[in-house]
């Protein structure tokens, strides 16, 4: 087995750790990052989506929203030839969920389950399909199976009773550097994508997140892929900066995370990623879809911000060490936020983080 070692980043900061990326994946002829609509973003908003009160999803809205972004996405008129310029009947297809706030926040499963039901339209065995997650314990807090078309694999990568099992990822797909002095300086790579997934449809949440400023596309496809990541946010300096656009452009995944699906029905606009505080949810009630995770994180970051500025809180751009502290204050914040991962992970060729080159479409069902 023949592995290609990246050399270390060259746009990386003075003080930024040096990577060593080795990987047995050749890129693709076309990448799927940022894929065929660079700068692209399509929104769709529906007040019916879901309840605020009750957080109950309108399971048909939320269908009607996934067809309408599709076809504005590609220009088709049907729902299906969309989803085939994709996928193809012969793909093994992941659907990478976050669940990291679940059981409250979290990928919604009627979105998760509309998106198989059109996988098995165009024609892929339910079998060929694959709901994934890291933590096995997040994910079974939350009703996917109820909404899957039957015989669609849902699979962790770490077991309930087995958090930080090295099993569930590959030996020969990883990204080392040491942080903080750690003993183990390996991230890995989940072994279902290395050795199975020809496709994978990312589904994230839209969440403030303490140390990367925001949890969206680029960080579910990062740390939602790699193992032993957590050691990068250590202390009040983190090294989300560049962590996270250094694993999303590791190969494979830059060439099969095809499709971005932001759930943004609801989220988390303060100490996230988790939601153990109904005070810092916020609703919303839109989809973003597209090929380009820079894009679509860029209109995340804009979505939090005005959230947080209609609370008086803090910027996620704030960097003073004045405001570090609990944050059950919005105005404090346990690390030093990096939402610059985002622009970071443009200069890695993952897409587009320019506003003025970047293009929303707006839907309203």
């Amino acid at each position: 087995m023949q592995l290609a070692a990246a050399a270390p980043l060259a746009a990386a900061p003075d003080d930024q750790p040096v990577y060593r990326v080795v990987t047995r994946f050749q890129p693709a002829a076309a990448r799927a990052m940022p894929g065929p609509h660079p700068g692209r973003v399509i929104r769709v908003h529906s007040e019916r989506s879901i309840d605020a009160q009750t957080d109950a999803v309108n399971k048909q809205v939320v269908e009607q929203m996934l067809d309408a972004g599709m076809r504005k996405l590609t220009g088709d008129s049907r729902p299906e030839d969309a989803w085939a310029r994709f996928i193809t009947p012969k793909d093994v297809v992941g659907i990478k969920v976050n669940c990291s706030g679940a059981p409250q926040i979290r990928s919604s499963p009627e979105i998760v389950g509309a998106i198989a039901a059109n996988l098995v339209k165009v024609g892929v065995p339910p079998q060929q399909i694959y709901v994934y997650e890291r933590f096995e314990d997040q994910m079974r807090t939350v009703d996917y199976a109820g909404h899957l078309p039957a015989g669609v694999t849902i699979v962790a990568a770490e077991g309930r009773l087995s958090r930080g099992a090295i099993l569930g990822y590959s030996p020969y797909t990883y990204v080392e550097t040491s942080f903080f002095g750690e003993e183990d300086t390996r991230s890995n790579l989940v072994r279902l994508v290395a050795d199975k997934l020809t496709k994978i449809i990312n589904v994230p949440n839209a969440k403030e997140h303490q140390a990367s400023g925001v949890t969206g596309c680029l960080k579910n496809i990062s740390y939602g892929n790699f193992s032993n990541v957590a050691r990068s946010h250590q202390s009040e300096k983190t090294y989300t900066y560049s962590f996270i656009g250094t694993l999303a452009a590791v190969e494979p995944l830059p060439s099969r995370v095809v499709l971005q699906v932001m759930d943004g029905l609801a989220g988390v606009w303060n100490a996230g990623p988790f939601s153990r505080n109904r005070r810092f949810r916020f609703y919303p009630k839109q989809l973003m879809i597209g090929t380009d995770p820079v894009a679509i994180d860029r209109q995340v970051i804009g979505l939090v911000e005005a959230k947080r500025k209609a609370e008086d809180a803090t910027s996620i751009f704030d960097r003073s060490r004045e405001h570090l502290g609990d944050p059950a204050n919005p105005n404090f914040n346990r690390y030093i936020r990096e939402p610059g991962h985002i622009e970071y992970a443009s200069k890695l060729g993952l897409g587009i983080y320019d506003s003025a080159k970047i293009k929303v479409e707006e839907i309203e069902l």
